[in-house]
């Protein structure tokens, strides 16, 4: 008895001290320490740690201060000096196509015709006979060896027809304005010497009339008509699935490359669907912007169920309509004011008429939604410039309507401060620019290429609204080397620069890939940038962007990708 009341006084007085010692109001349920955090917050721009509460930020500060709000069930991790900032956000690209192309054959790093023949050769080996053999991303300008036989840049279809004879080969271009056939392809889409160009298309032939095999813009739906003939004989629960397939590839994708977020330029009402199913069933962990793209007659009878603004905890939204005035410059579908330099008399393509975007435009009015155009020529720029300042003057109520050009590449000078002054915004990607710059000169001529190929520096002297993306499967999704490009101008492999002068600096690249792409998604309040109340979504990275040497930006890795506060990827 005489031990046993000592003890009793000492666990009386362990209590009383353990009930005076202060306990945080609220505990963080994940903590991330000794970091090298730039957070995008122009009141707060640097930090040392954040706490995180669910799929928030609960707070950003010192080590000292963040620490204090761990418990005993609180997850730590030690960034140990790297650098962290908000996690990308794909500003533009496709994320089916995406899928598609890790799934399909893959021609961005091929560097001659030769090269893609002997791919399309190996999976015509394996492929069962009439099967469609798919694949993307080839670039006649980018090919390292020459073509003995060619128009305008572009092979025979021959040596292809002749390694795939019974299976029809469809290859789309890198841009997605253009495709090549095969003999077999051609054939059962009943192509032949007296077929006419579409609206909008050519039917690439050489000077004895002969169809080469490519056909540019509008034309390629006389090939992806029979195409979707083939798909149509599989069954819905086939096509789901092999979507389904893809839709994970690119998410792993995405994560990998510190992606938390994706602004997707342009899908059919049924993905909606099966975006927002996936959605809500929590089977999403990248987060979704999506437009919705379809001709006026569809959207007309179908967007009365629009905007999704959201749905499954904030994993998908679709609050914009995509439609587009003309094609690319590599496959000379960009729309001119002024001829092609080496395509002399012609101005590229309006793919669709100004009359039809005209009525898509009053749909995105009527349901609050935000229209999004694919722009990359100078004239269809103007075009849509035109087209929203007329809209929005006899629409005096219809405020902060956040309207997109989508790729606004080429832009006559006179035009760049009419985007700040109408309320447009620049939706850019910074590859493109390098990825391009091969050809641009010998497309749109030196004076043309200076002043008004992806002037960036331009548009944000202006006051525009620049953001930053990679059109992918256009190009690697990689967000490293959109930025590279950005605050750049340089190409990777070559170190070719391309009118630096209109670089970004390192904070502006950043921003176009954080804060400026969650504006023009009006999703500002929850992502772009670290600050309490937003969203846990960052990315953990070996290299700061913001003062490592150029050369440096390009082996920068990945370490670690967070989204909602849960680590969904780690490098090895």
């Amino acid at each position: 008895m005489k031990y046993f009341l000592p003890l009793l006084t000492l666990a009386a007085l362990f209590l009383a001290a353990s009930c005076g010692r202060p306990q945080p109001a609220e505990t963080a349920d994940l903590i991330l320490i000794n970091g090298n955090i730039y957070t995008v917050d122009s009141l707060q721009m640097s930090a040392q740690a954040i706490a995180v509460k669910g799929e928030r930020i609960l707070k950003v500060g010192s080590n000292e201060d963040i620490q204090q709000l761990k418990g005993d069930s609180t997850q730590v991790i030690d960034l140990e000096g790297k650098f962290l900032m908000p996690g990308f956000i794909e500003g533009h690209g496709h994320y089916a196509g995406l899928g598609s192309s890790l799934m399909n054959l893959n021609f961005l790093k091929s560097k001659s015709w030769d090269d893609i023949v002997k791919l399309v050769e190996q999976r015509a080996k394996s492929a069962r006979r009439g099967d469609w053999i798919v694949g993307r991303g080839w670039h006649q300008e980018k090919w390292t060896k020459p073509i003995e036989k060619a128009v305008l840049g572009y092979p025979y279809h021959d040596s292809l027809s002749a390694i795939s004879p019974d299976n029809p080969v469809i290859l789309s271009h890198a841009s997605g304005h253009s495709l090549f056939a095969n003999a077999k392809a051609m054939e059962l889409a009943g192509i032949t010497a007296d077929t006419p160009n579409p609206p909008g298309g050519e039917i690439v032939r050489d000077a004895r009339g002969t169809a080469i095999g490519v056909f540019e813009e509008r034309a390629m739906s006389l090939i992806t008509k029979a195409y979707d003939a083939y798909l149509a004989s599989l069954s819905s629960e086939q096509k789901k699935e092999q979507w389904l397939k893809g839709i994970e590839l690119a998410e792993q994708e995405c994560l990998s490359k510190g992606i938390t977020s994706f602004q997707d330029a342009g899908s059919s009402f049924q993905e909606m669907e099966w975006y927002r199913e996936l959605a809500e069933a929590g089977r999403m962990k990248v987060r979704l912007w999506a437009m919705v793209r379809h001709p006026y007659h569809t959207l007309k009878g179908k967007i009365d169920a629009y905007p999704v603004i959201d749905a499954g905890n904030g994993y998908f939204t679709c609050r914009a309509i995509k439609s587009e005035l003309d094609g690319a410059l590599g496959a000379y579908g960009a729309w001119l004011l002024a001829p092609y330099d080496d395509k002399p008399g012609f101005s590229g393509q309006n793919t669709t008429p100004i009359e039809e975007v005209r009525r898509i435009a009053g749909l995105a009015l009527e349901r609050n939604m935000q229209l999004c155009v694919h722009t990359i020529g100078d004239k269809a720029n103007r075009e849509l410039l035109n087209l929203c300042e007329e809209l929005f003057r006899s629409q005096p109520n219809a405020k902060d309507l956040r309207w997109r050009s989508e790729h606004a590449q080429h832009i006559d000078p006179v035009d760049i401060p009419r985007f700040p002054q109408i309320g447009i915004i620049a939706a850019m990607q910074g590859i493109h620019c390098t990825s391009d710059a091969p050809f641009v000169v010998k497309r749109l001529g030196e004076e043309r290429a200076r002043t008004g190929a992806y002037p960036w520096r331009s548009l944000l002297d202006a006051g525009a609204v620049v953001t930053n993306g990679t059109d992918a499967p256009v190009e690697d999704v990689s967000a490293l080397e959109s930025f590279y490009a950005s605050v750049t101008r340089k190409r990777a492999d070559t170190g070719m620069a391309f009118f630096p002068e209109q670089r970004m600096t390192r904070a502006e690249g950043v921003y176009s890939y954080t804060l400026a792409n969650a504006y023009a998604a009006f999703e500002e309040k929850n992502k772009g940038s670290i600050e309490a109340g937003k969203l846990a979504d960052f990315v953990v990275l070996s290299n700061d962007l913001l003062n490592c040497p150029d050369e440096d930006i390009l082996s920068t890795r990945v370490l670690m990708t967070i989204v909602g506060g849960k680590v969904k990827f780690k490098a090895e």
